[in-house]
């Protein structure tokens, strides 16, 4: 029964993420939020629409400079996908390149955000992203197949969408308790 439970708080999070995410400057902040919420399942704390909505308010401050960064970001890799691949000899190496780029931002993205805590700052939040994305590789390859799940089950069934955000963001916080695991205990590895 606690699998179902835990499967339905990964449906109201994704749900939870994609409405406060709409407005695009709060994308990282709901994110965050969304990671937060599953923590605070796992560790039986308390999880109501009111208290996800209160970690996105704690998680703004400064949240909408980096959600801007990171769509623009996002953004460019797109428009030099699109145009690369057709109007360059060539350019499907680089289409490649910023393919993988896209996805290492992904992948940094949702390392900041699964470690992200109240009254954190983002600057520093997303450098310790980034640093664990790299010195974690195994972590972040498990955060890329999470992503391509993403992608394969929403393109095949584009309803799934709801359940397999918050599938992701609960293999964001594993791979961050994981790490953290890792760190405090390295006899295990």
């Amino acid at each position: 029964m606690r699998r179902f439970a835990l499967f339905g708080e990964c449906l109201m999070a994704g749900l939870l993420v994609l409405l406060a995410a709409l407005p695009v400057v709060t994308l990282v902040p709901a994110l965050a939020a969304g990671c937060a919420h599953i923590k605070a399942h796992v560790d039986g704390e308390t999880t109501s629409v009111r208290s996800f909505f209160g970690r996105v308010r704690a998680a703004s401050p400064g949240g909408w400079v980096v959600s801007v960064g990171v769509v623009a970001g996002f953004a460019v890799l797109v428009v030099d996908v699109v145009f690369l691949r057709t109007r360059v000899v060539g350019g499907g190496y680089v289409a490649a390149v910023c393919s993988v780029a896209g996805v290492g931002l992904a992948v940094v993205v949702l390392r900041a955000a699964a470690s992200w805590s109240p009254g954190a700052s983002w600057p520093s939040v997303m450098r310790e992203g980034a640093r664990r994305a790299a010195r974690d590789f195994a972590g972040s390859l498990l955060l890329v197949m999470s992503l391509a799940v993403l992608l394969v089950v929403t393109w095949q069934h584009p309803p799934l969408l709801l359940p397999m955000v918050g599938c992701v963001l609960m293999s964001a916080v594993a791979v961050d308790r994981r790490n953290r695991t890792f760190a405090e205990n390295p006899i295990s590895r």
